[in-house]
């Protein structure tokens, strides 16, 4: 297998479960980026006309978009999903007045819900850590109740362009994940059967003196090298110092920028699921949720 090819950008969901497990006690106190674009993402919800009775925080992190559910929707049952039982022991520590989301570890891509059981699915920044968004937005579809909403942020095709040439000049490893256009994931939304879709784009740079400096950052929110075509061994120096010439002639007024692009975007259910469930799944009546479950 070549590195660089199709294989080899596929993401490794254990990579990618142990790395936020880890980041997880300390993600908050360096996920500003993600703080910022949770904001920005919740605000657009002040245009939707929507009262939901579930709603669904997938990849939900520390649980702070659970939470501002739970203050927005009163009465509304809020489910914290994700991947990393880390991450899910934070997110449980969220609450507003006697309230709590309900913790539900599993892939997104895999729902443990009901068709048409929900009426609301926010995600921020999880979509990317996908290997495969058909499915994911089908499995959206499939729980959405008739009217319901997809609402979520990404990252698009530019983020950490400078760091993703840097790697590139010094060796042929996948470095940095490969992240989709917004008119690709536009088009994944139509042939879900979700409807109306509505995307657009926020640009952000980030800087920093010295290029470890990022690379610590992105180890501490659990953006770890996840693709199977990453090298396995370890870098030496002579490769990490390629990296940083490489990376120090993008200097921009003495700093190392970081470009993110973020795609954000929402759609609305059918209730006309046309999906059907691989063996083995589950499926978990709202009811009974409210202890950790694994798919």
């Amino acid at each position: 297998m070549k590195p660089n090819s199709e294989l080899g950008h596929r993401l490794d969901t254990g990579v990618i479960r142990r790395a936020f497990d880890r980041a997880s006690p300390g993600y908050d106190s360096s996920a500003i980026l993600q703080e910022e674009v949770r904001s920005r993402l919740l605000k657009r919800l002040d245009l939707i006309r929507l009262n939901p009775a579930v709603a669904v925080d997938a990849g939900c992190g520390t649980g702070h978009v659970a939470r501002a559910l739970l203050k927005r929707y009163q009465g509304c049952r809020v489910i914290a999903l994700d991947l990393s039982e880390g991450m899910l022991s934070q997110a449980r520590k969220q609450r507003h007045w006697l309230r709590s989301p309900s913790p539900v570890c599993a892939d997104a891509a895999r729902l443990p819900l009901k068709e048409g059981s929900v009426d609301m699915i926010l995600s921020n920044l999880m979509m990317q850590w996908c290997n495969d968004l058909d499915a994911l937005l089908a499995e959206f579809r499939r729980v959405l109740r008739p009217g319901g909403l997809v609402s979520f942020s990404t990252f698009g095709p530019d983020t950490l362009r400078e760091l993703r040439a840097a790697w590139g000049a010094a060796d042929g490893y996948v470095h940095v994940s490969r992240f989709l256009d917004m008119h690709d994931i536009g088009d994944a939304l139509v042939r879900a059967g979700l409807t109306e879709p509505v995307l657009d784009v926020d640009y952000f740079c980030l800087t920093y003196n010295r290029v470890t400096d990022l690379m610590r950052d992105l180890k501490a929110i659990g953006a770890s090298n996840a693709a199977v075509g990453r090298n396995r061994g370890l870098t030496g120096r002579g490769r990490f110092r390629a990296v940083e010439t490489a990376y120090d002639a993008q200097r921009v007024d003495g700093r190392l920028p970081a470009t993110w692009e973020v795609v954000y975007g929402h759609a609305w259910g059918t209730g006309q699921s046309t999906g059907t469930r691989q063996a083995g799944e589950a499926t978990v009546p709202l009811a009974d949720i409210g202890q950790r479950l694994r798919t």
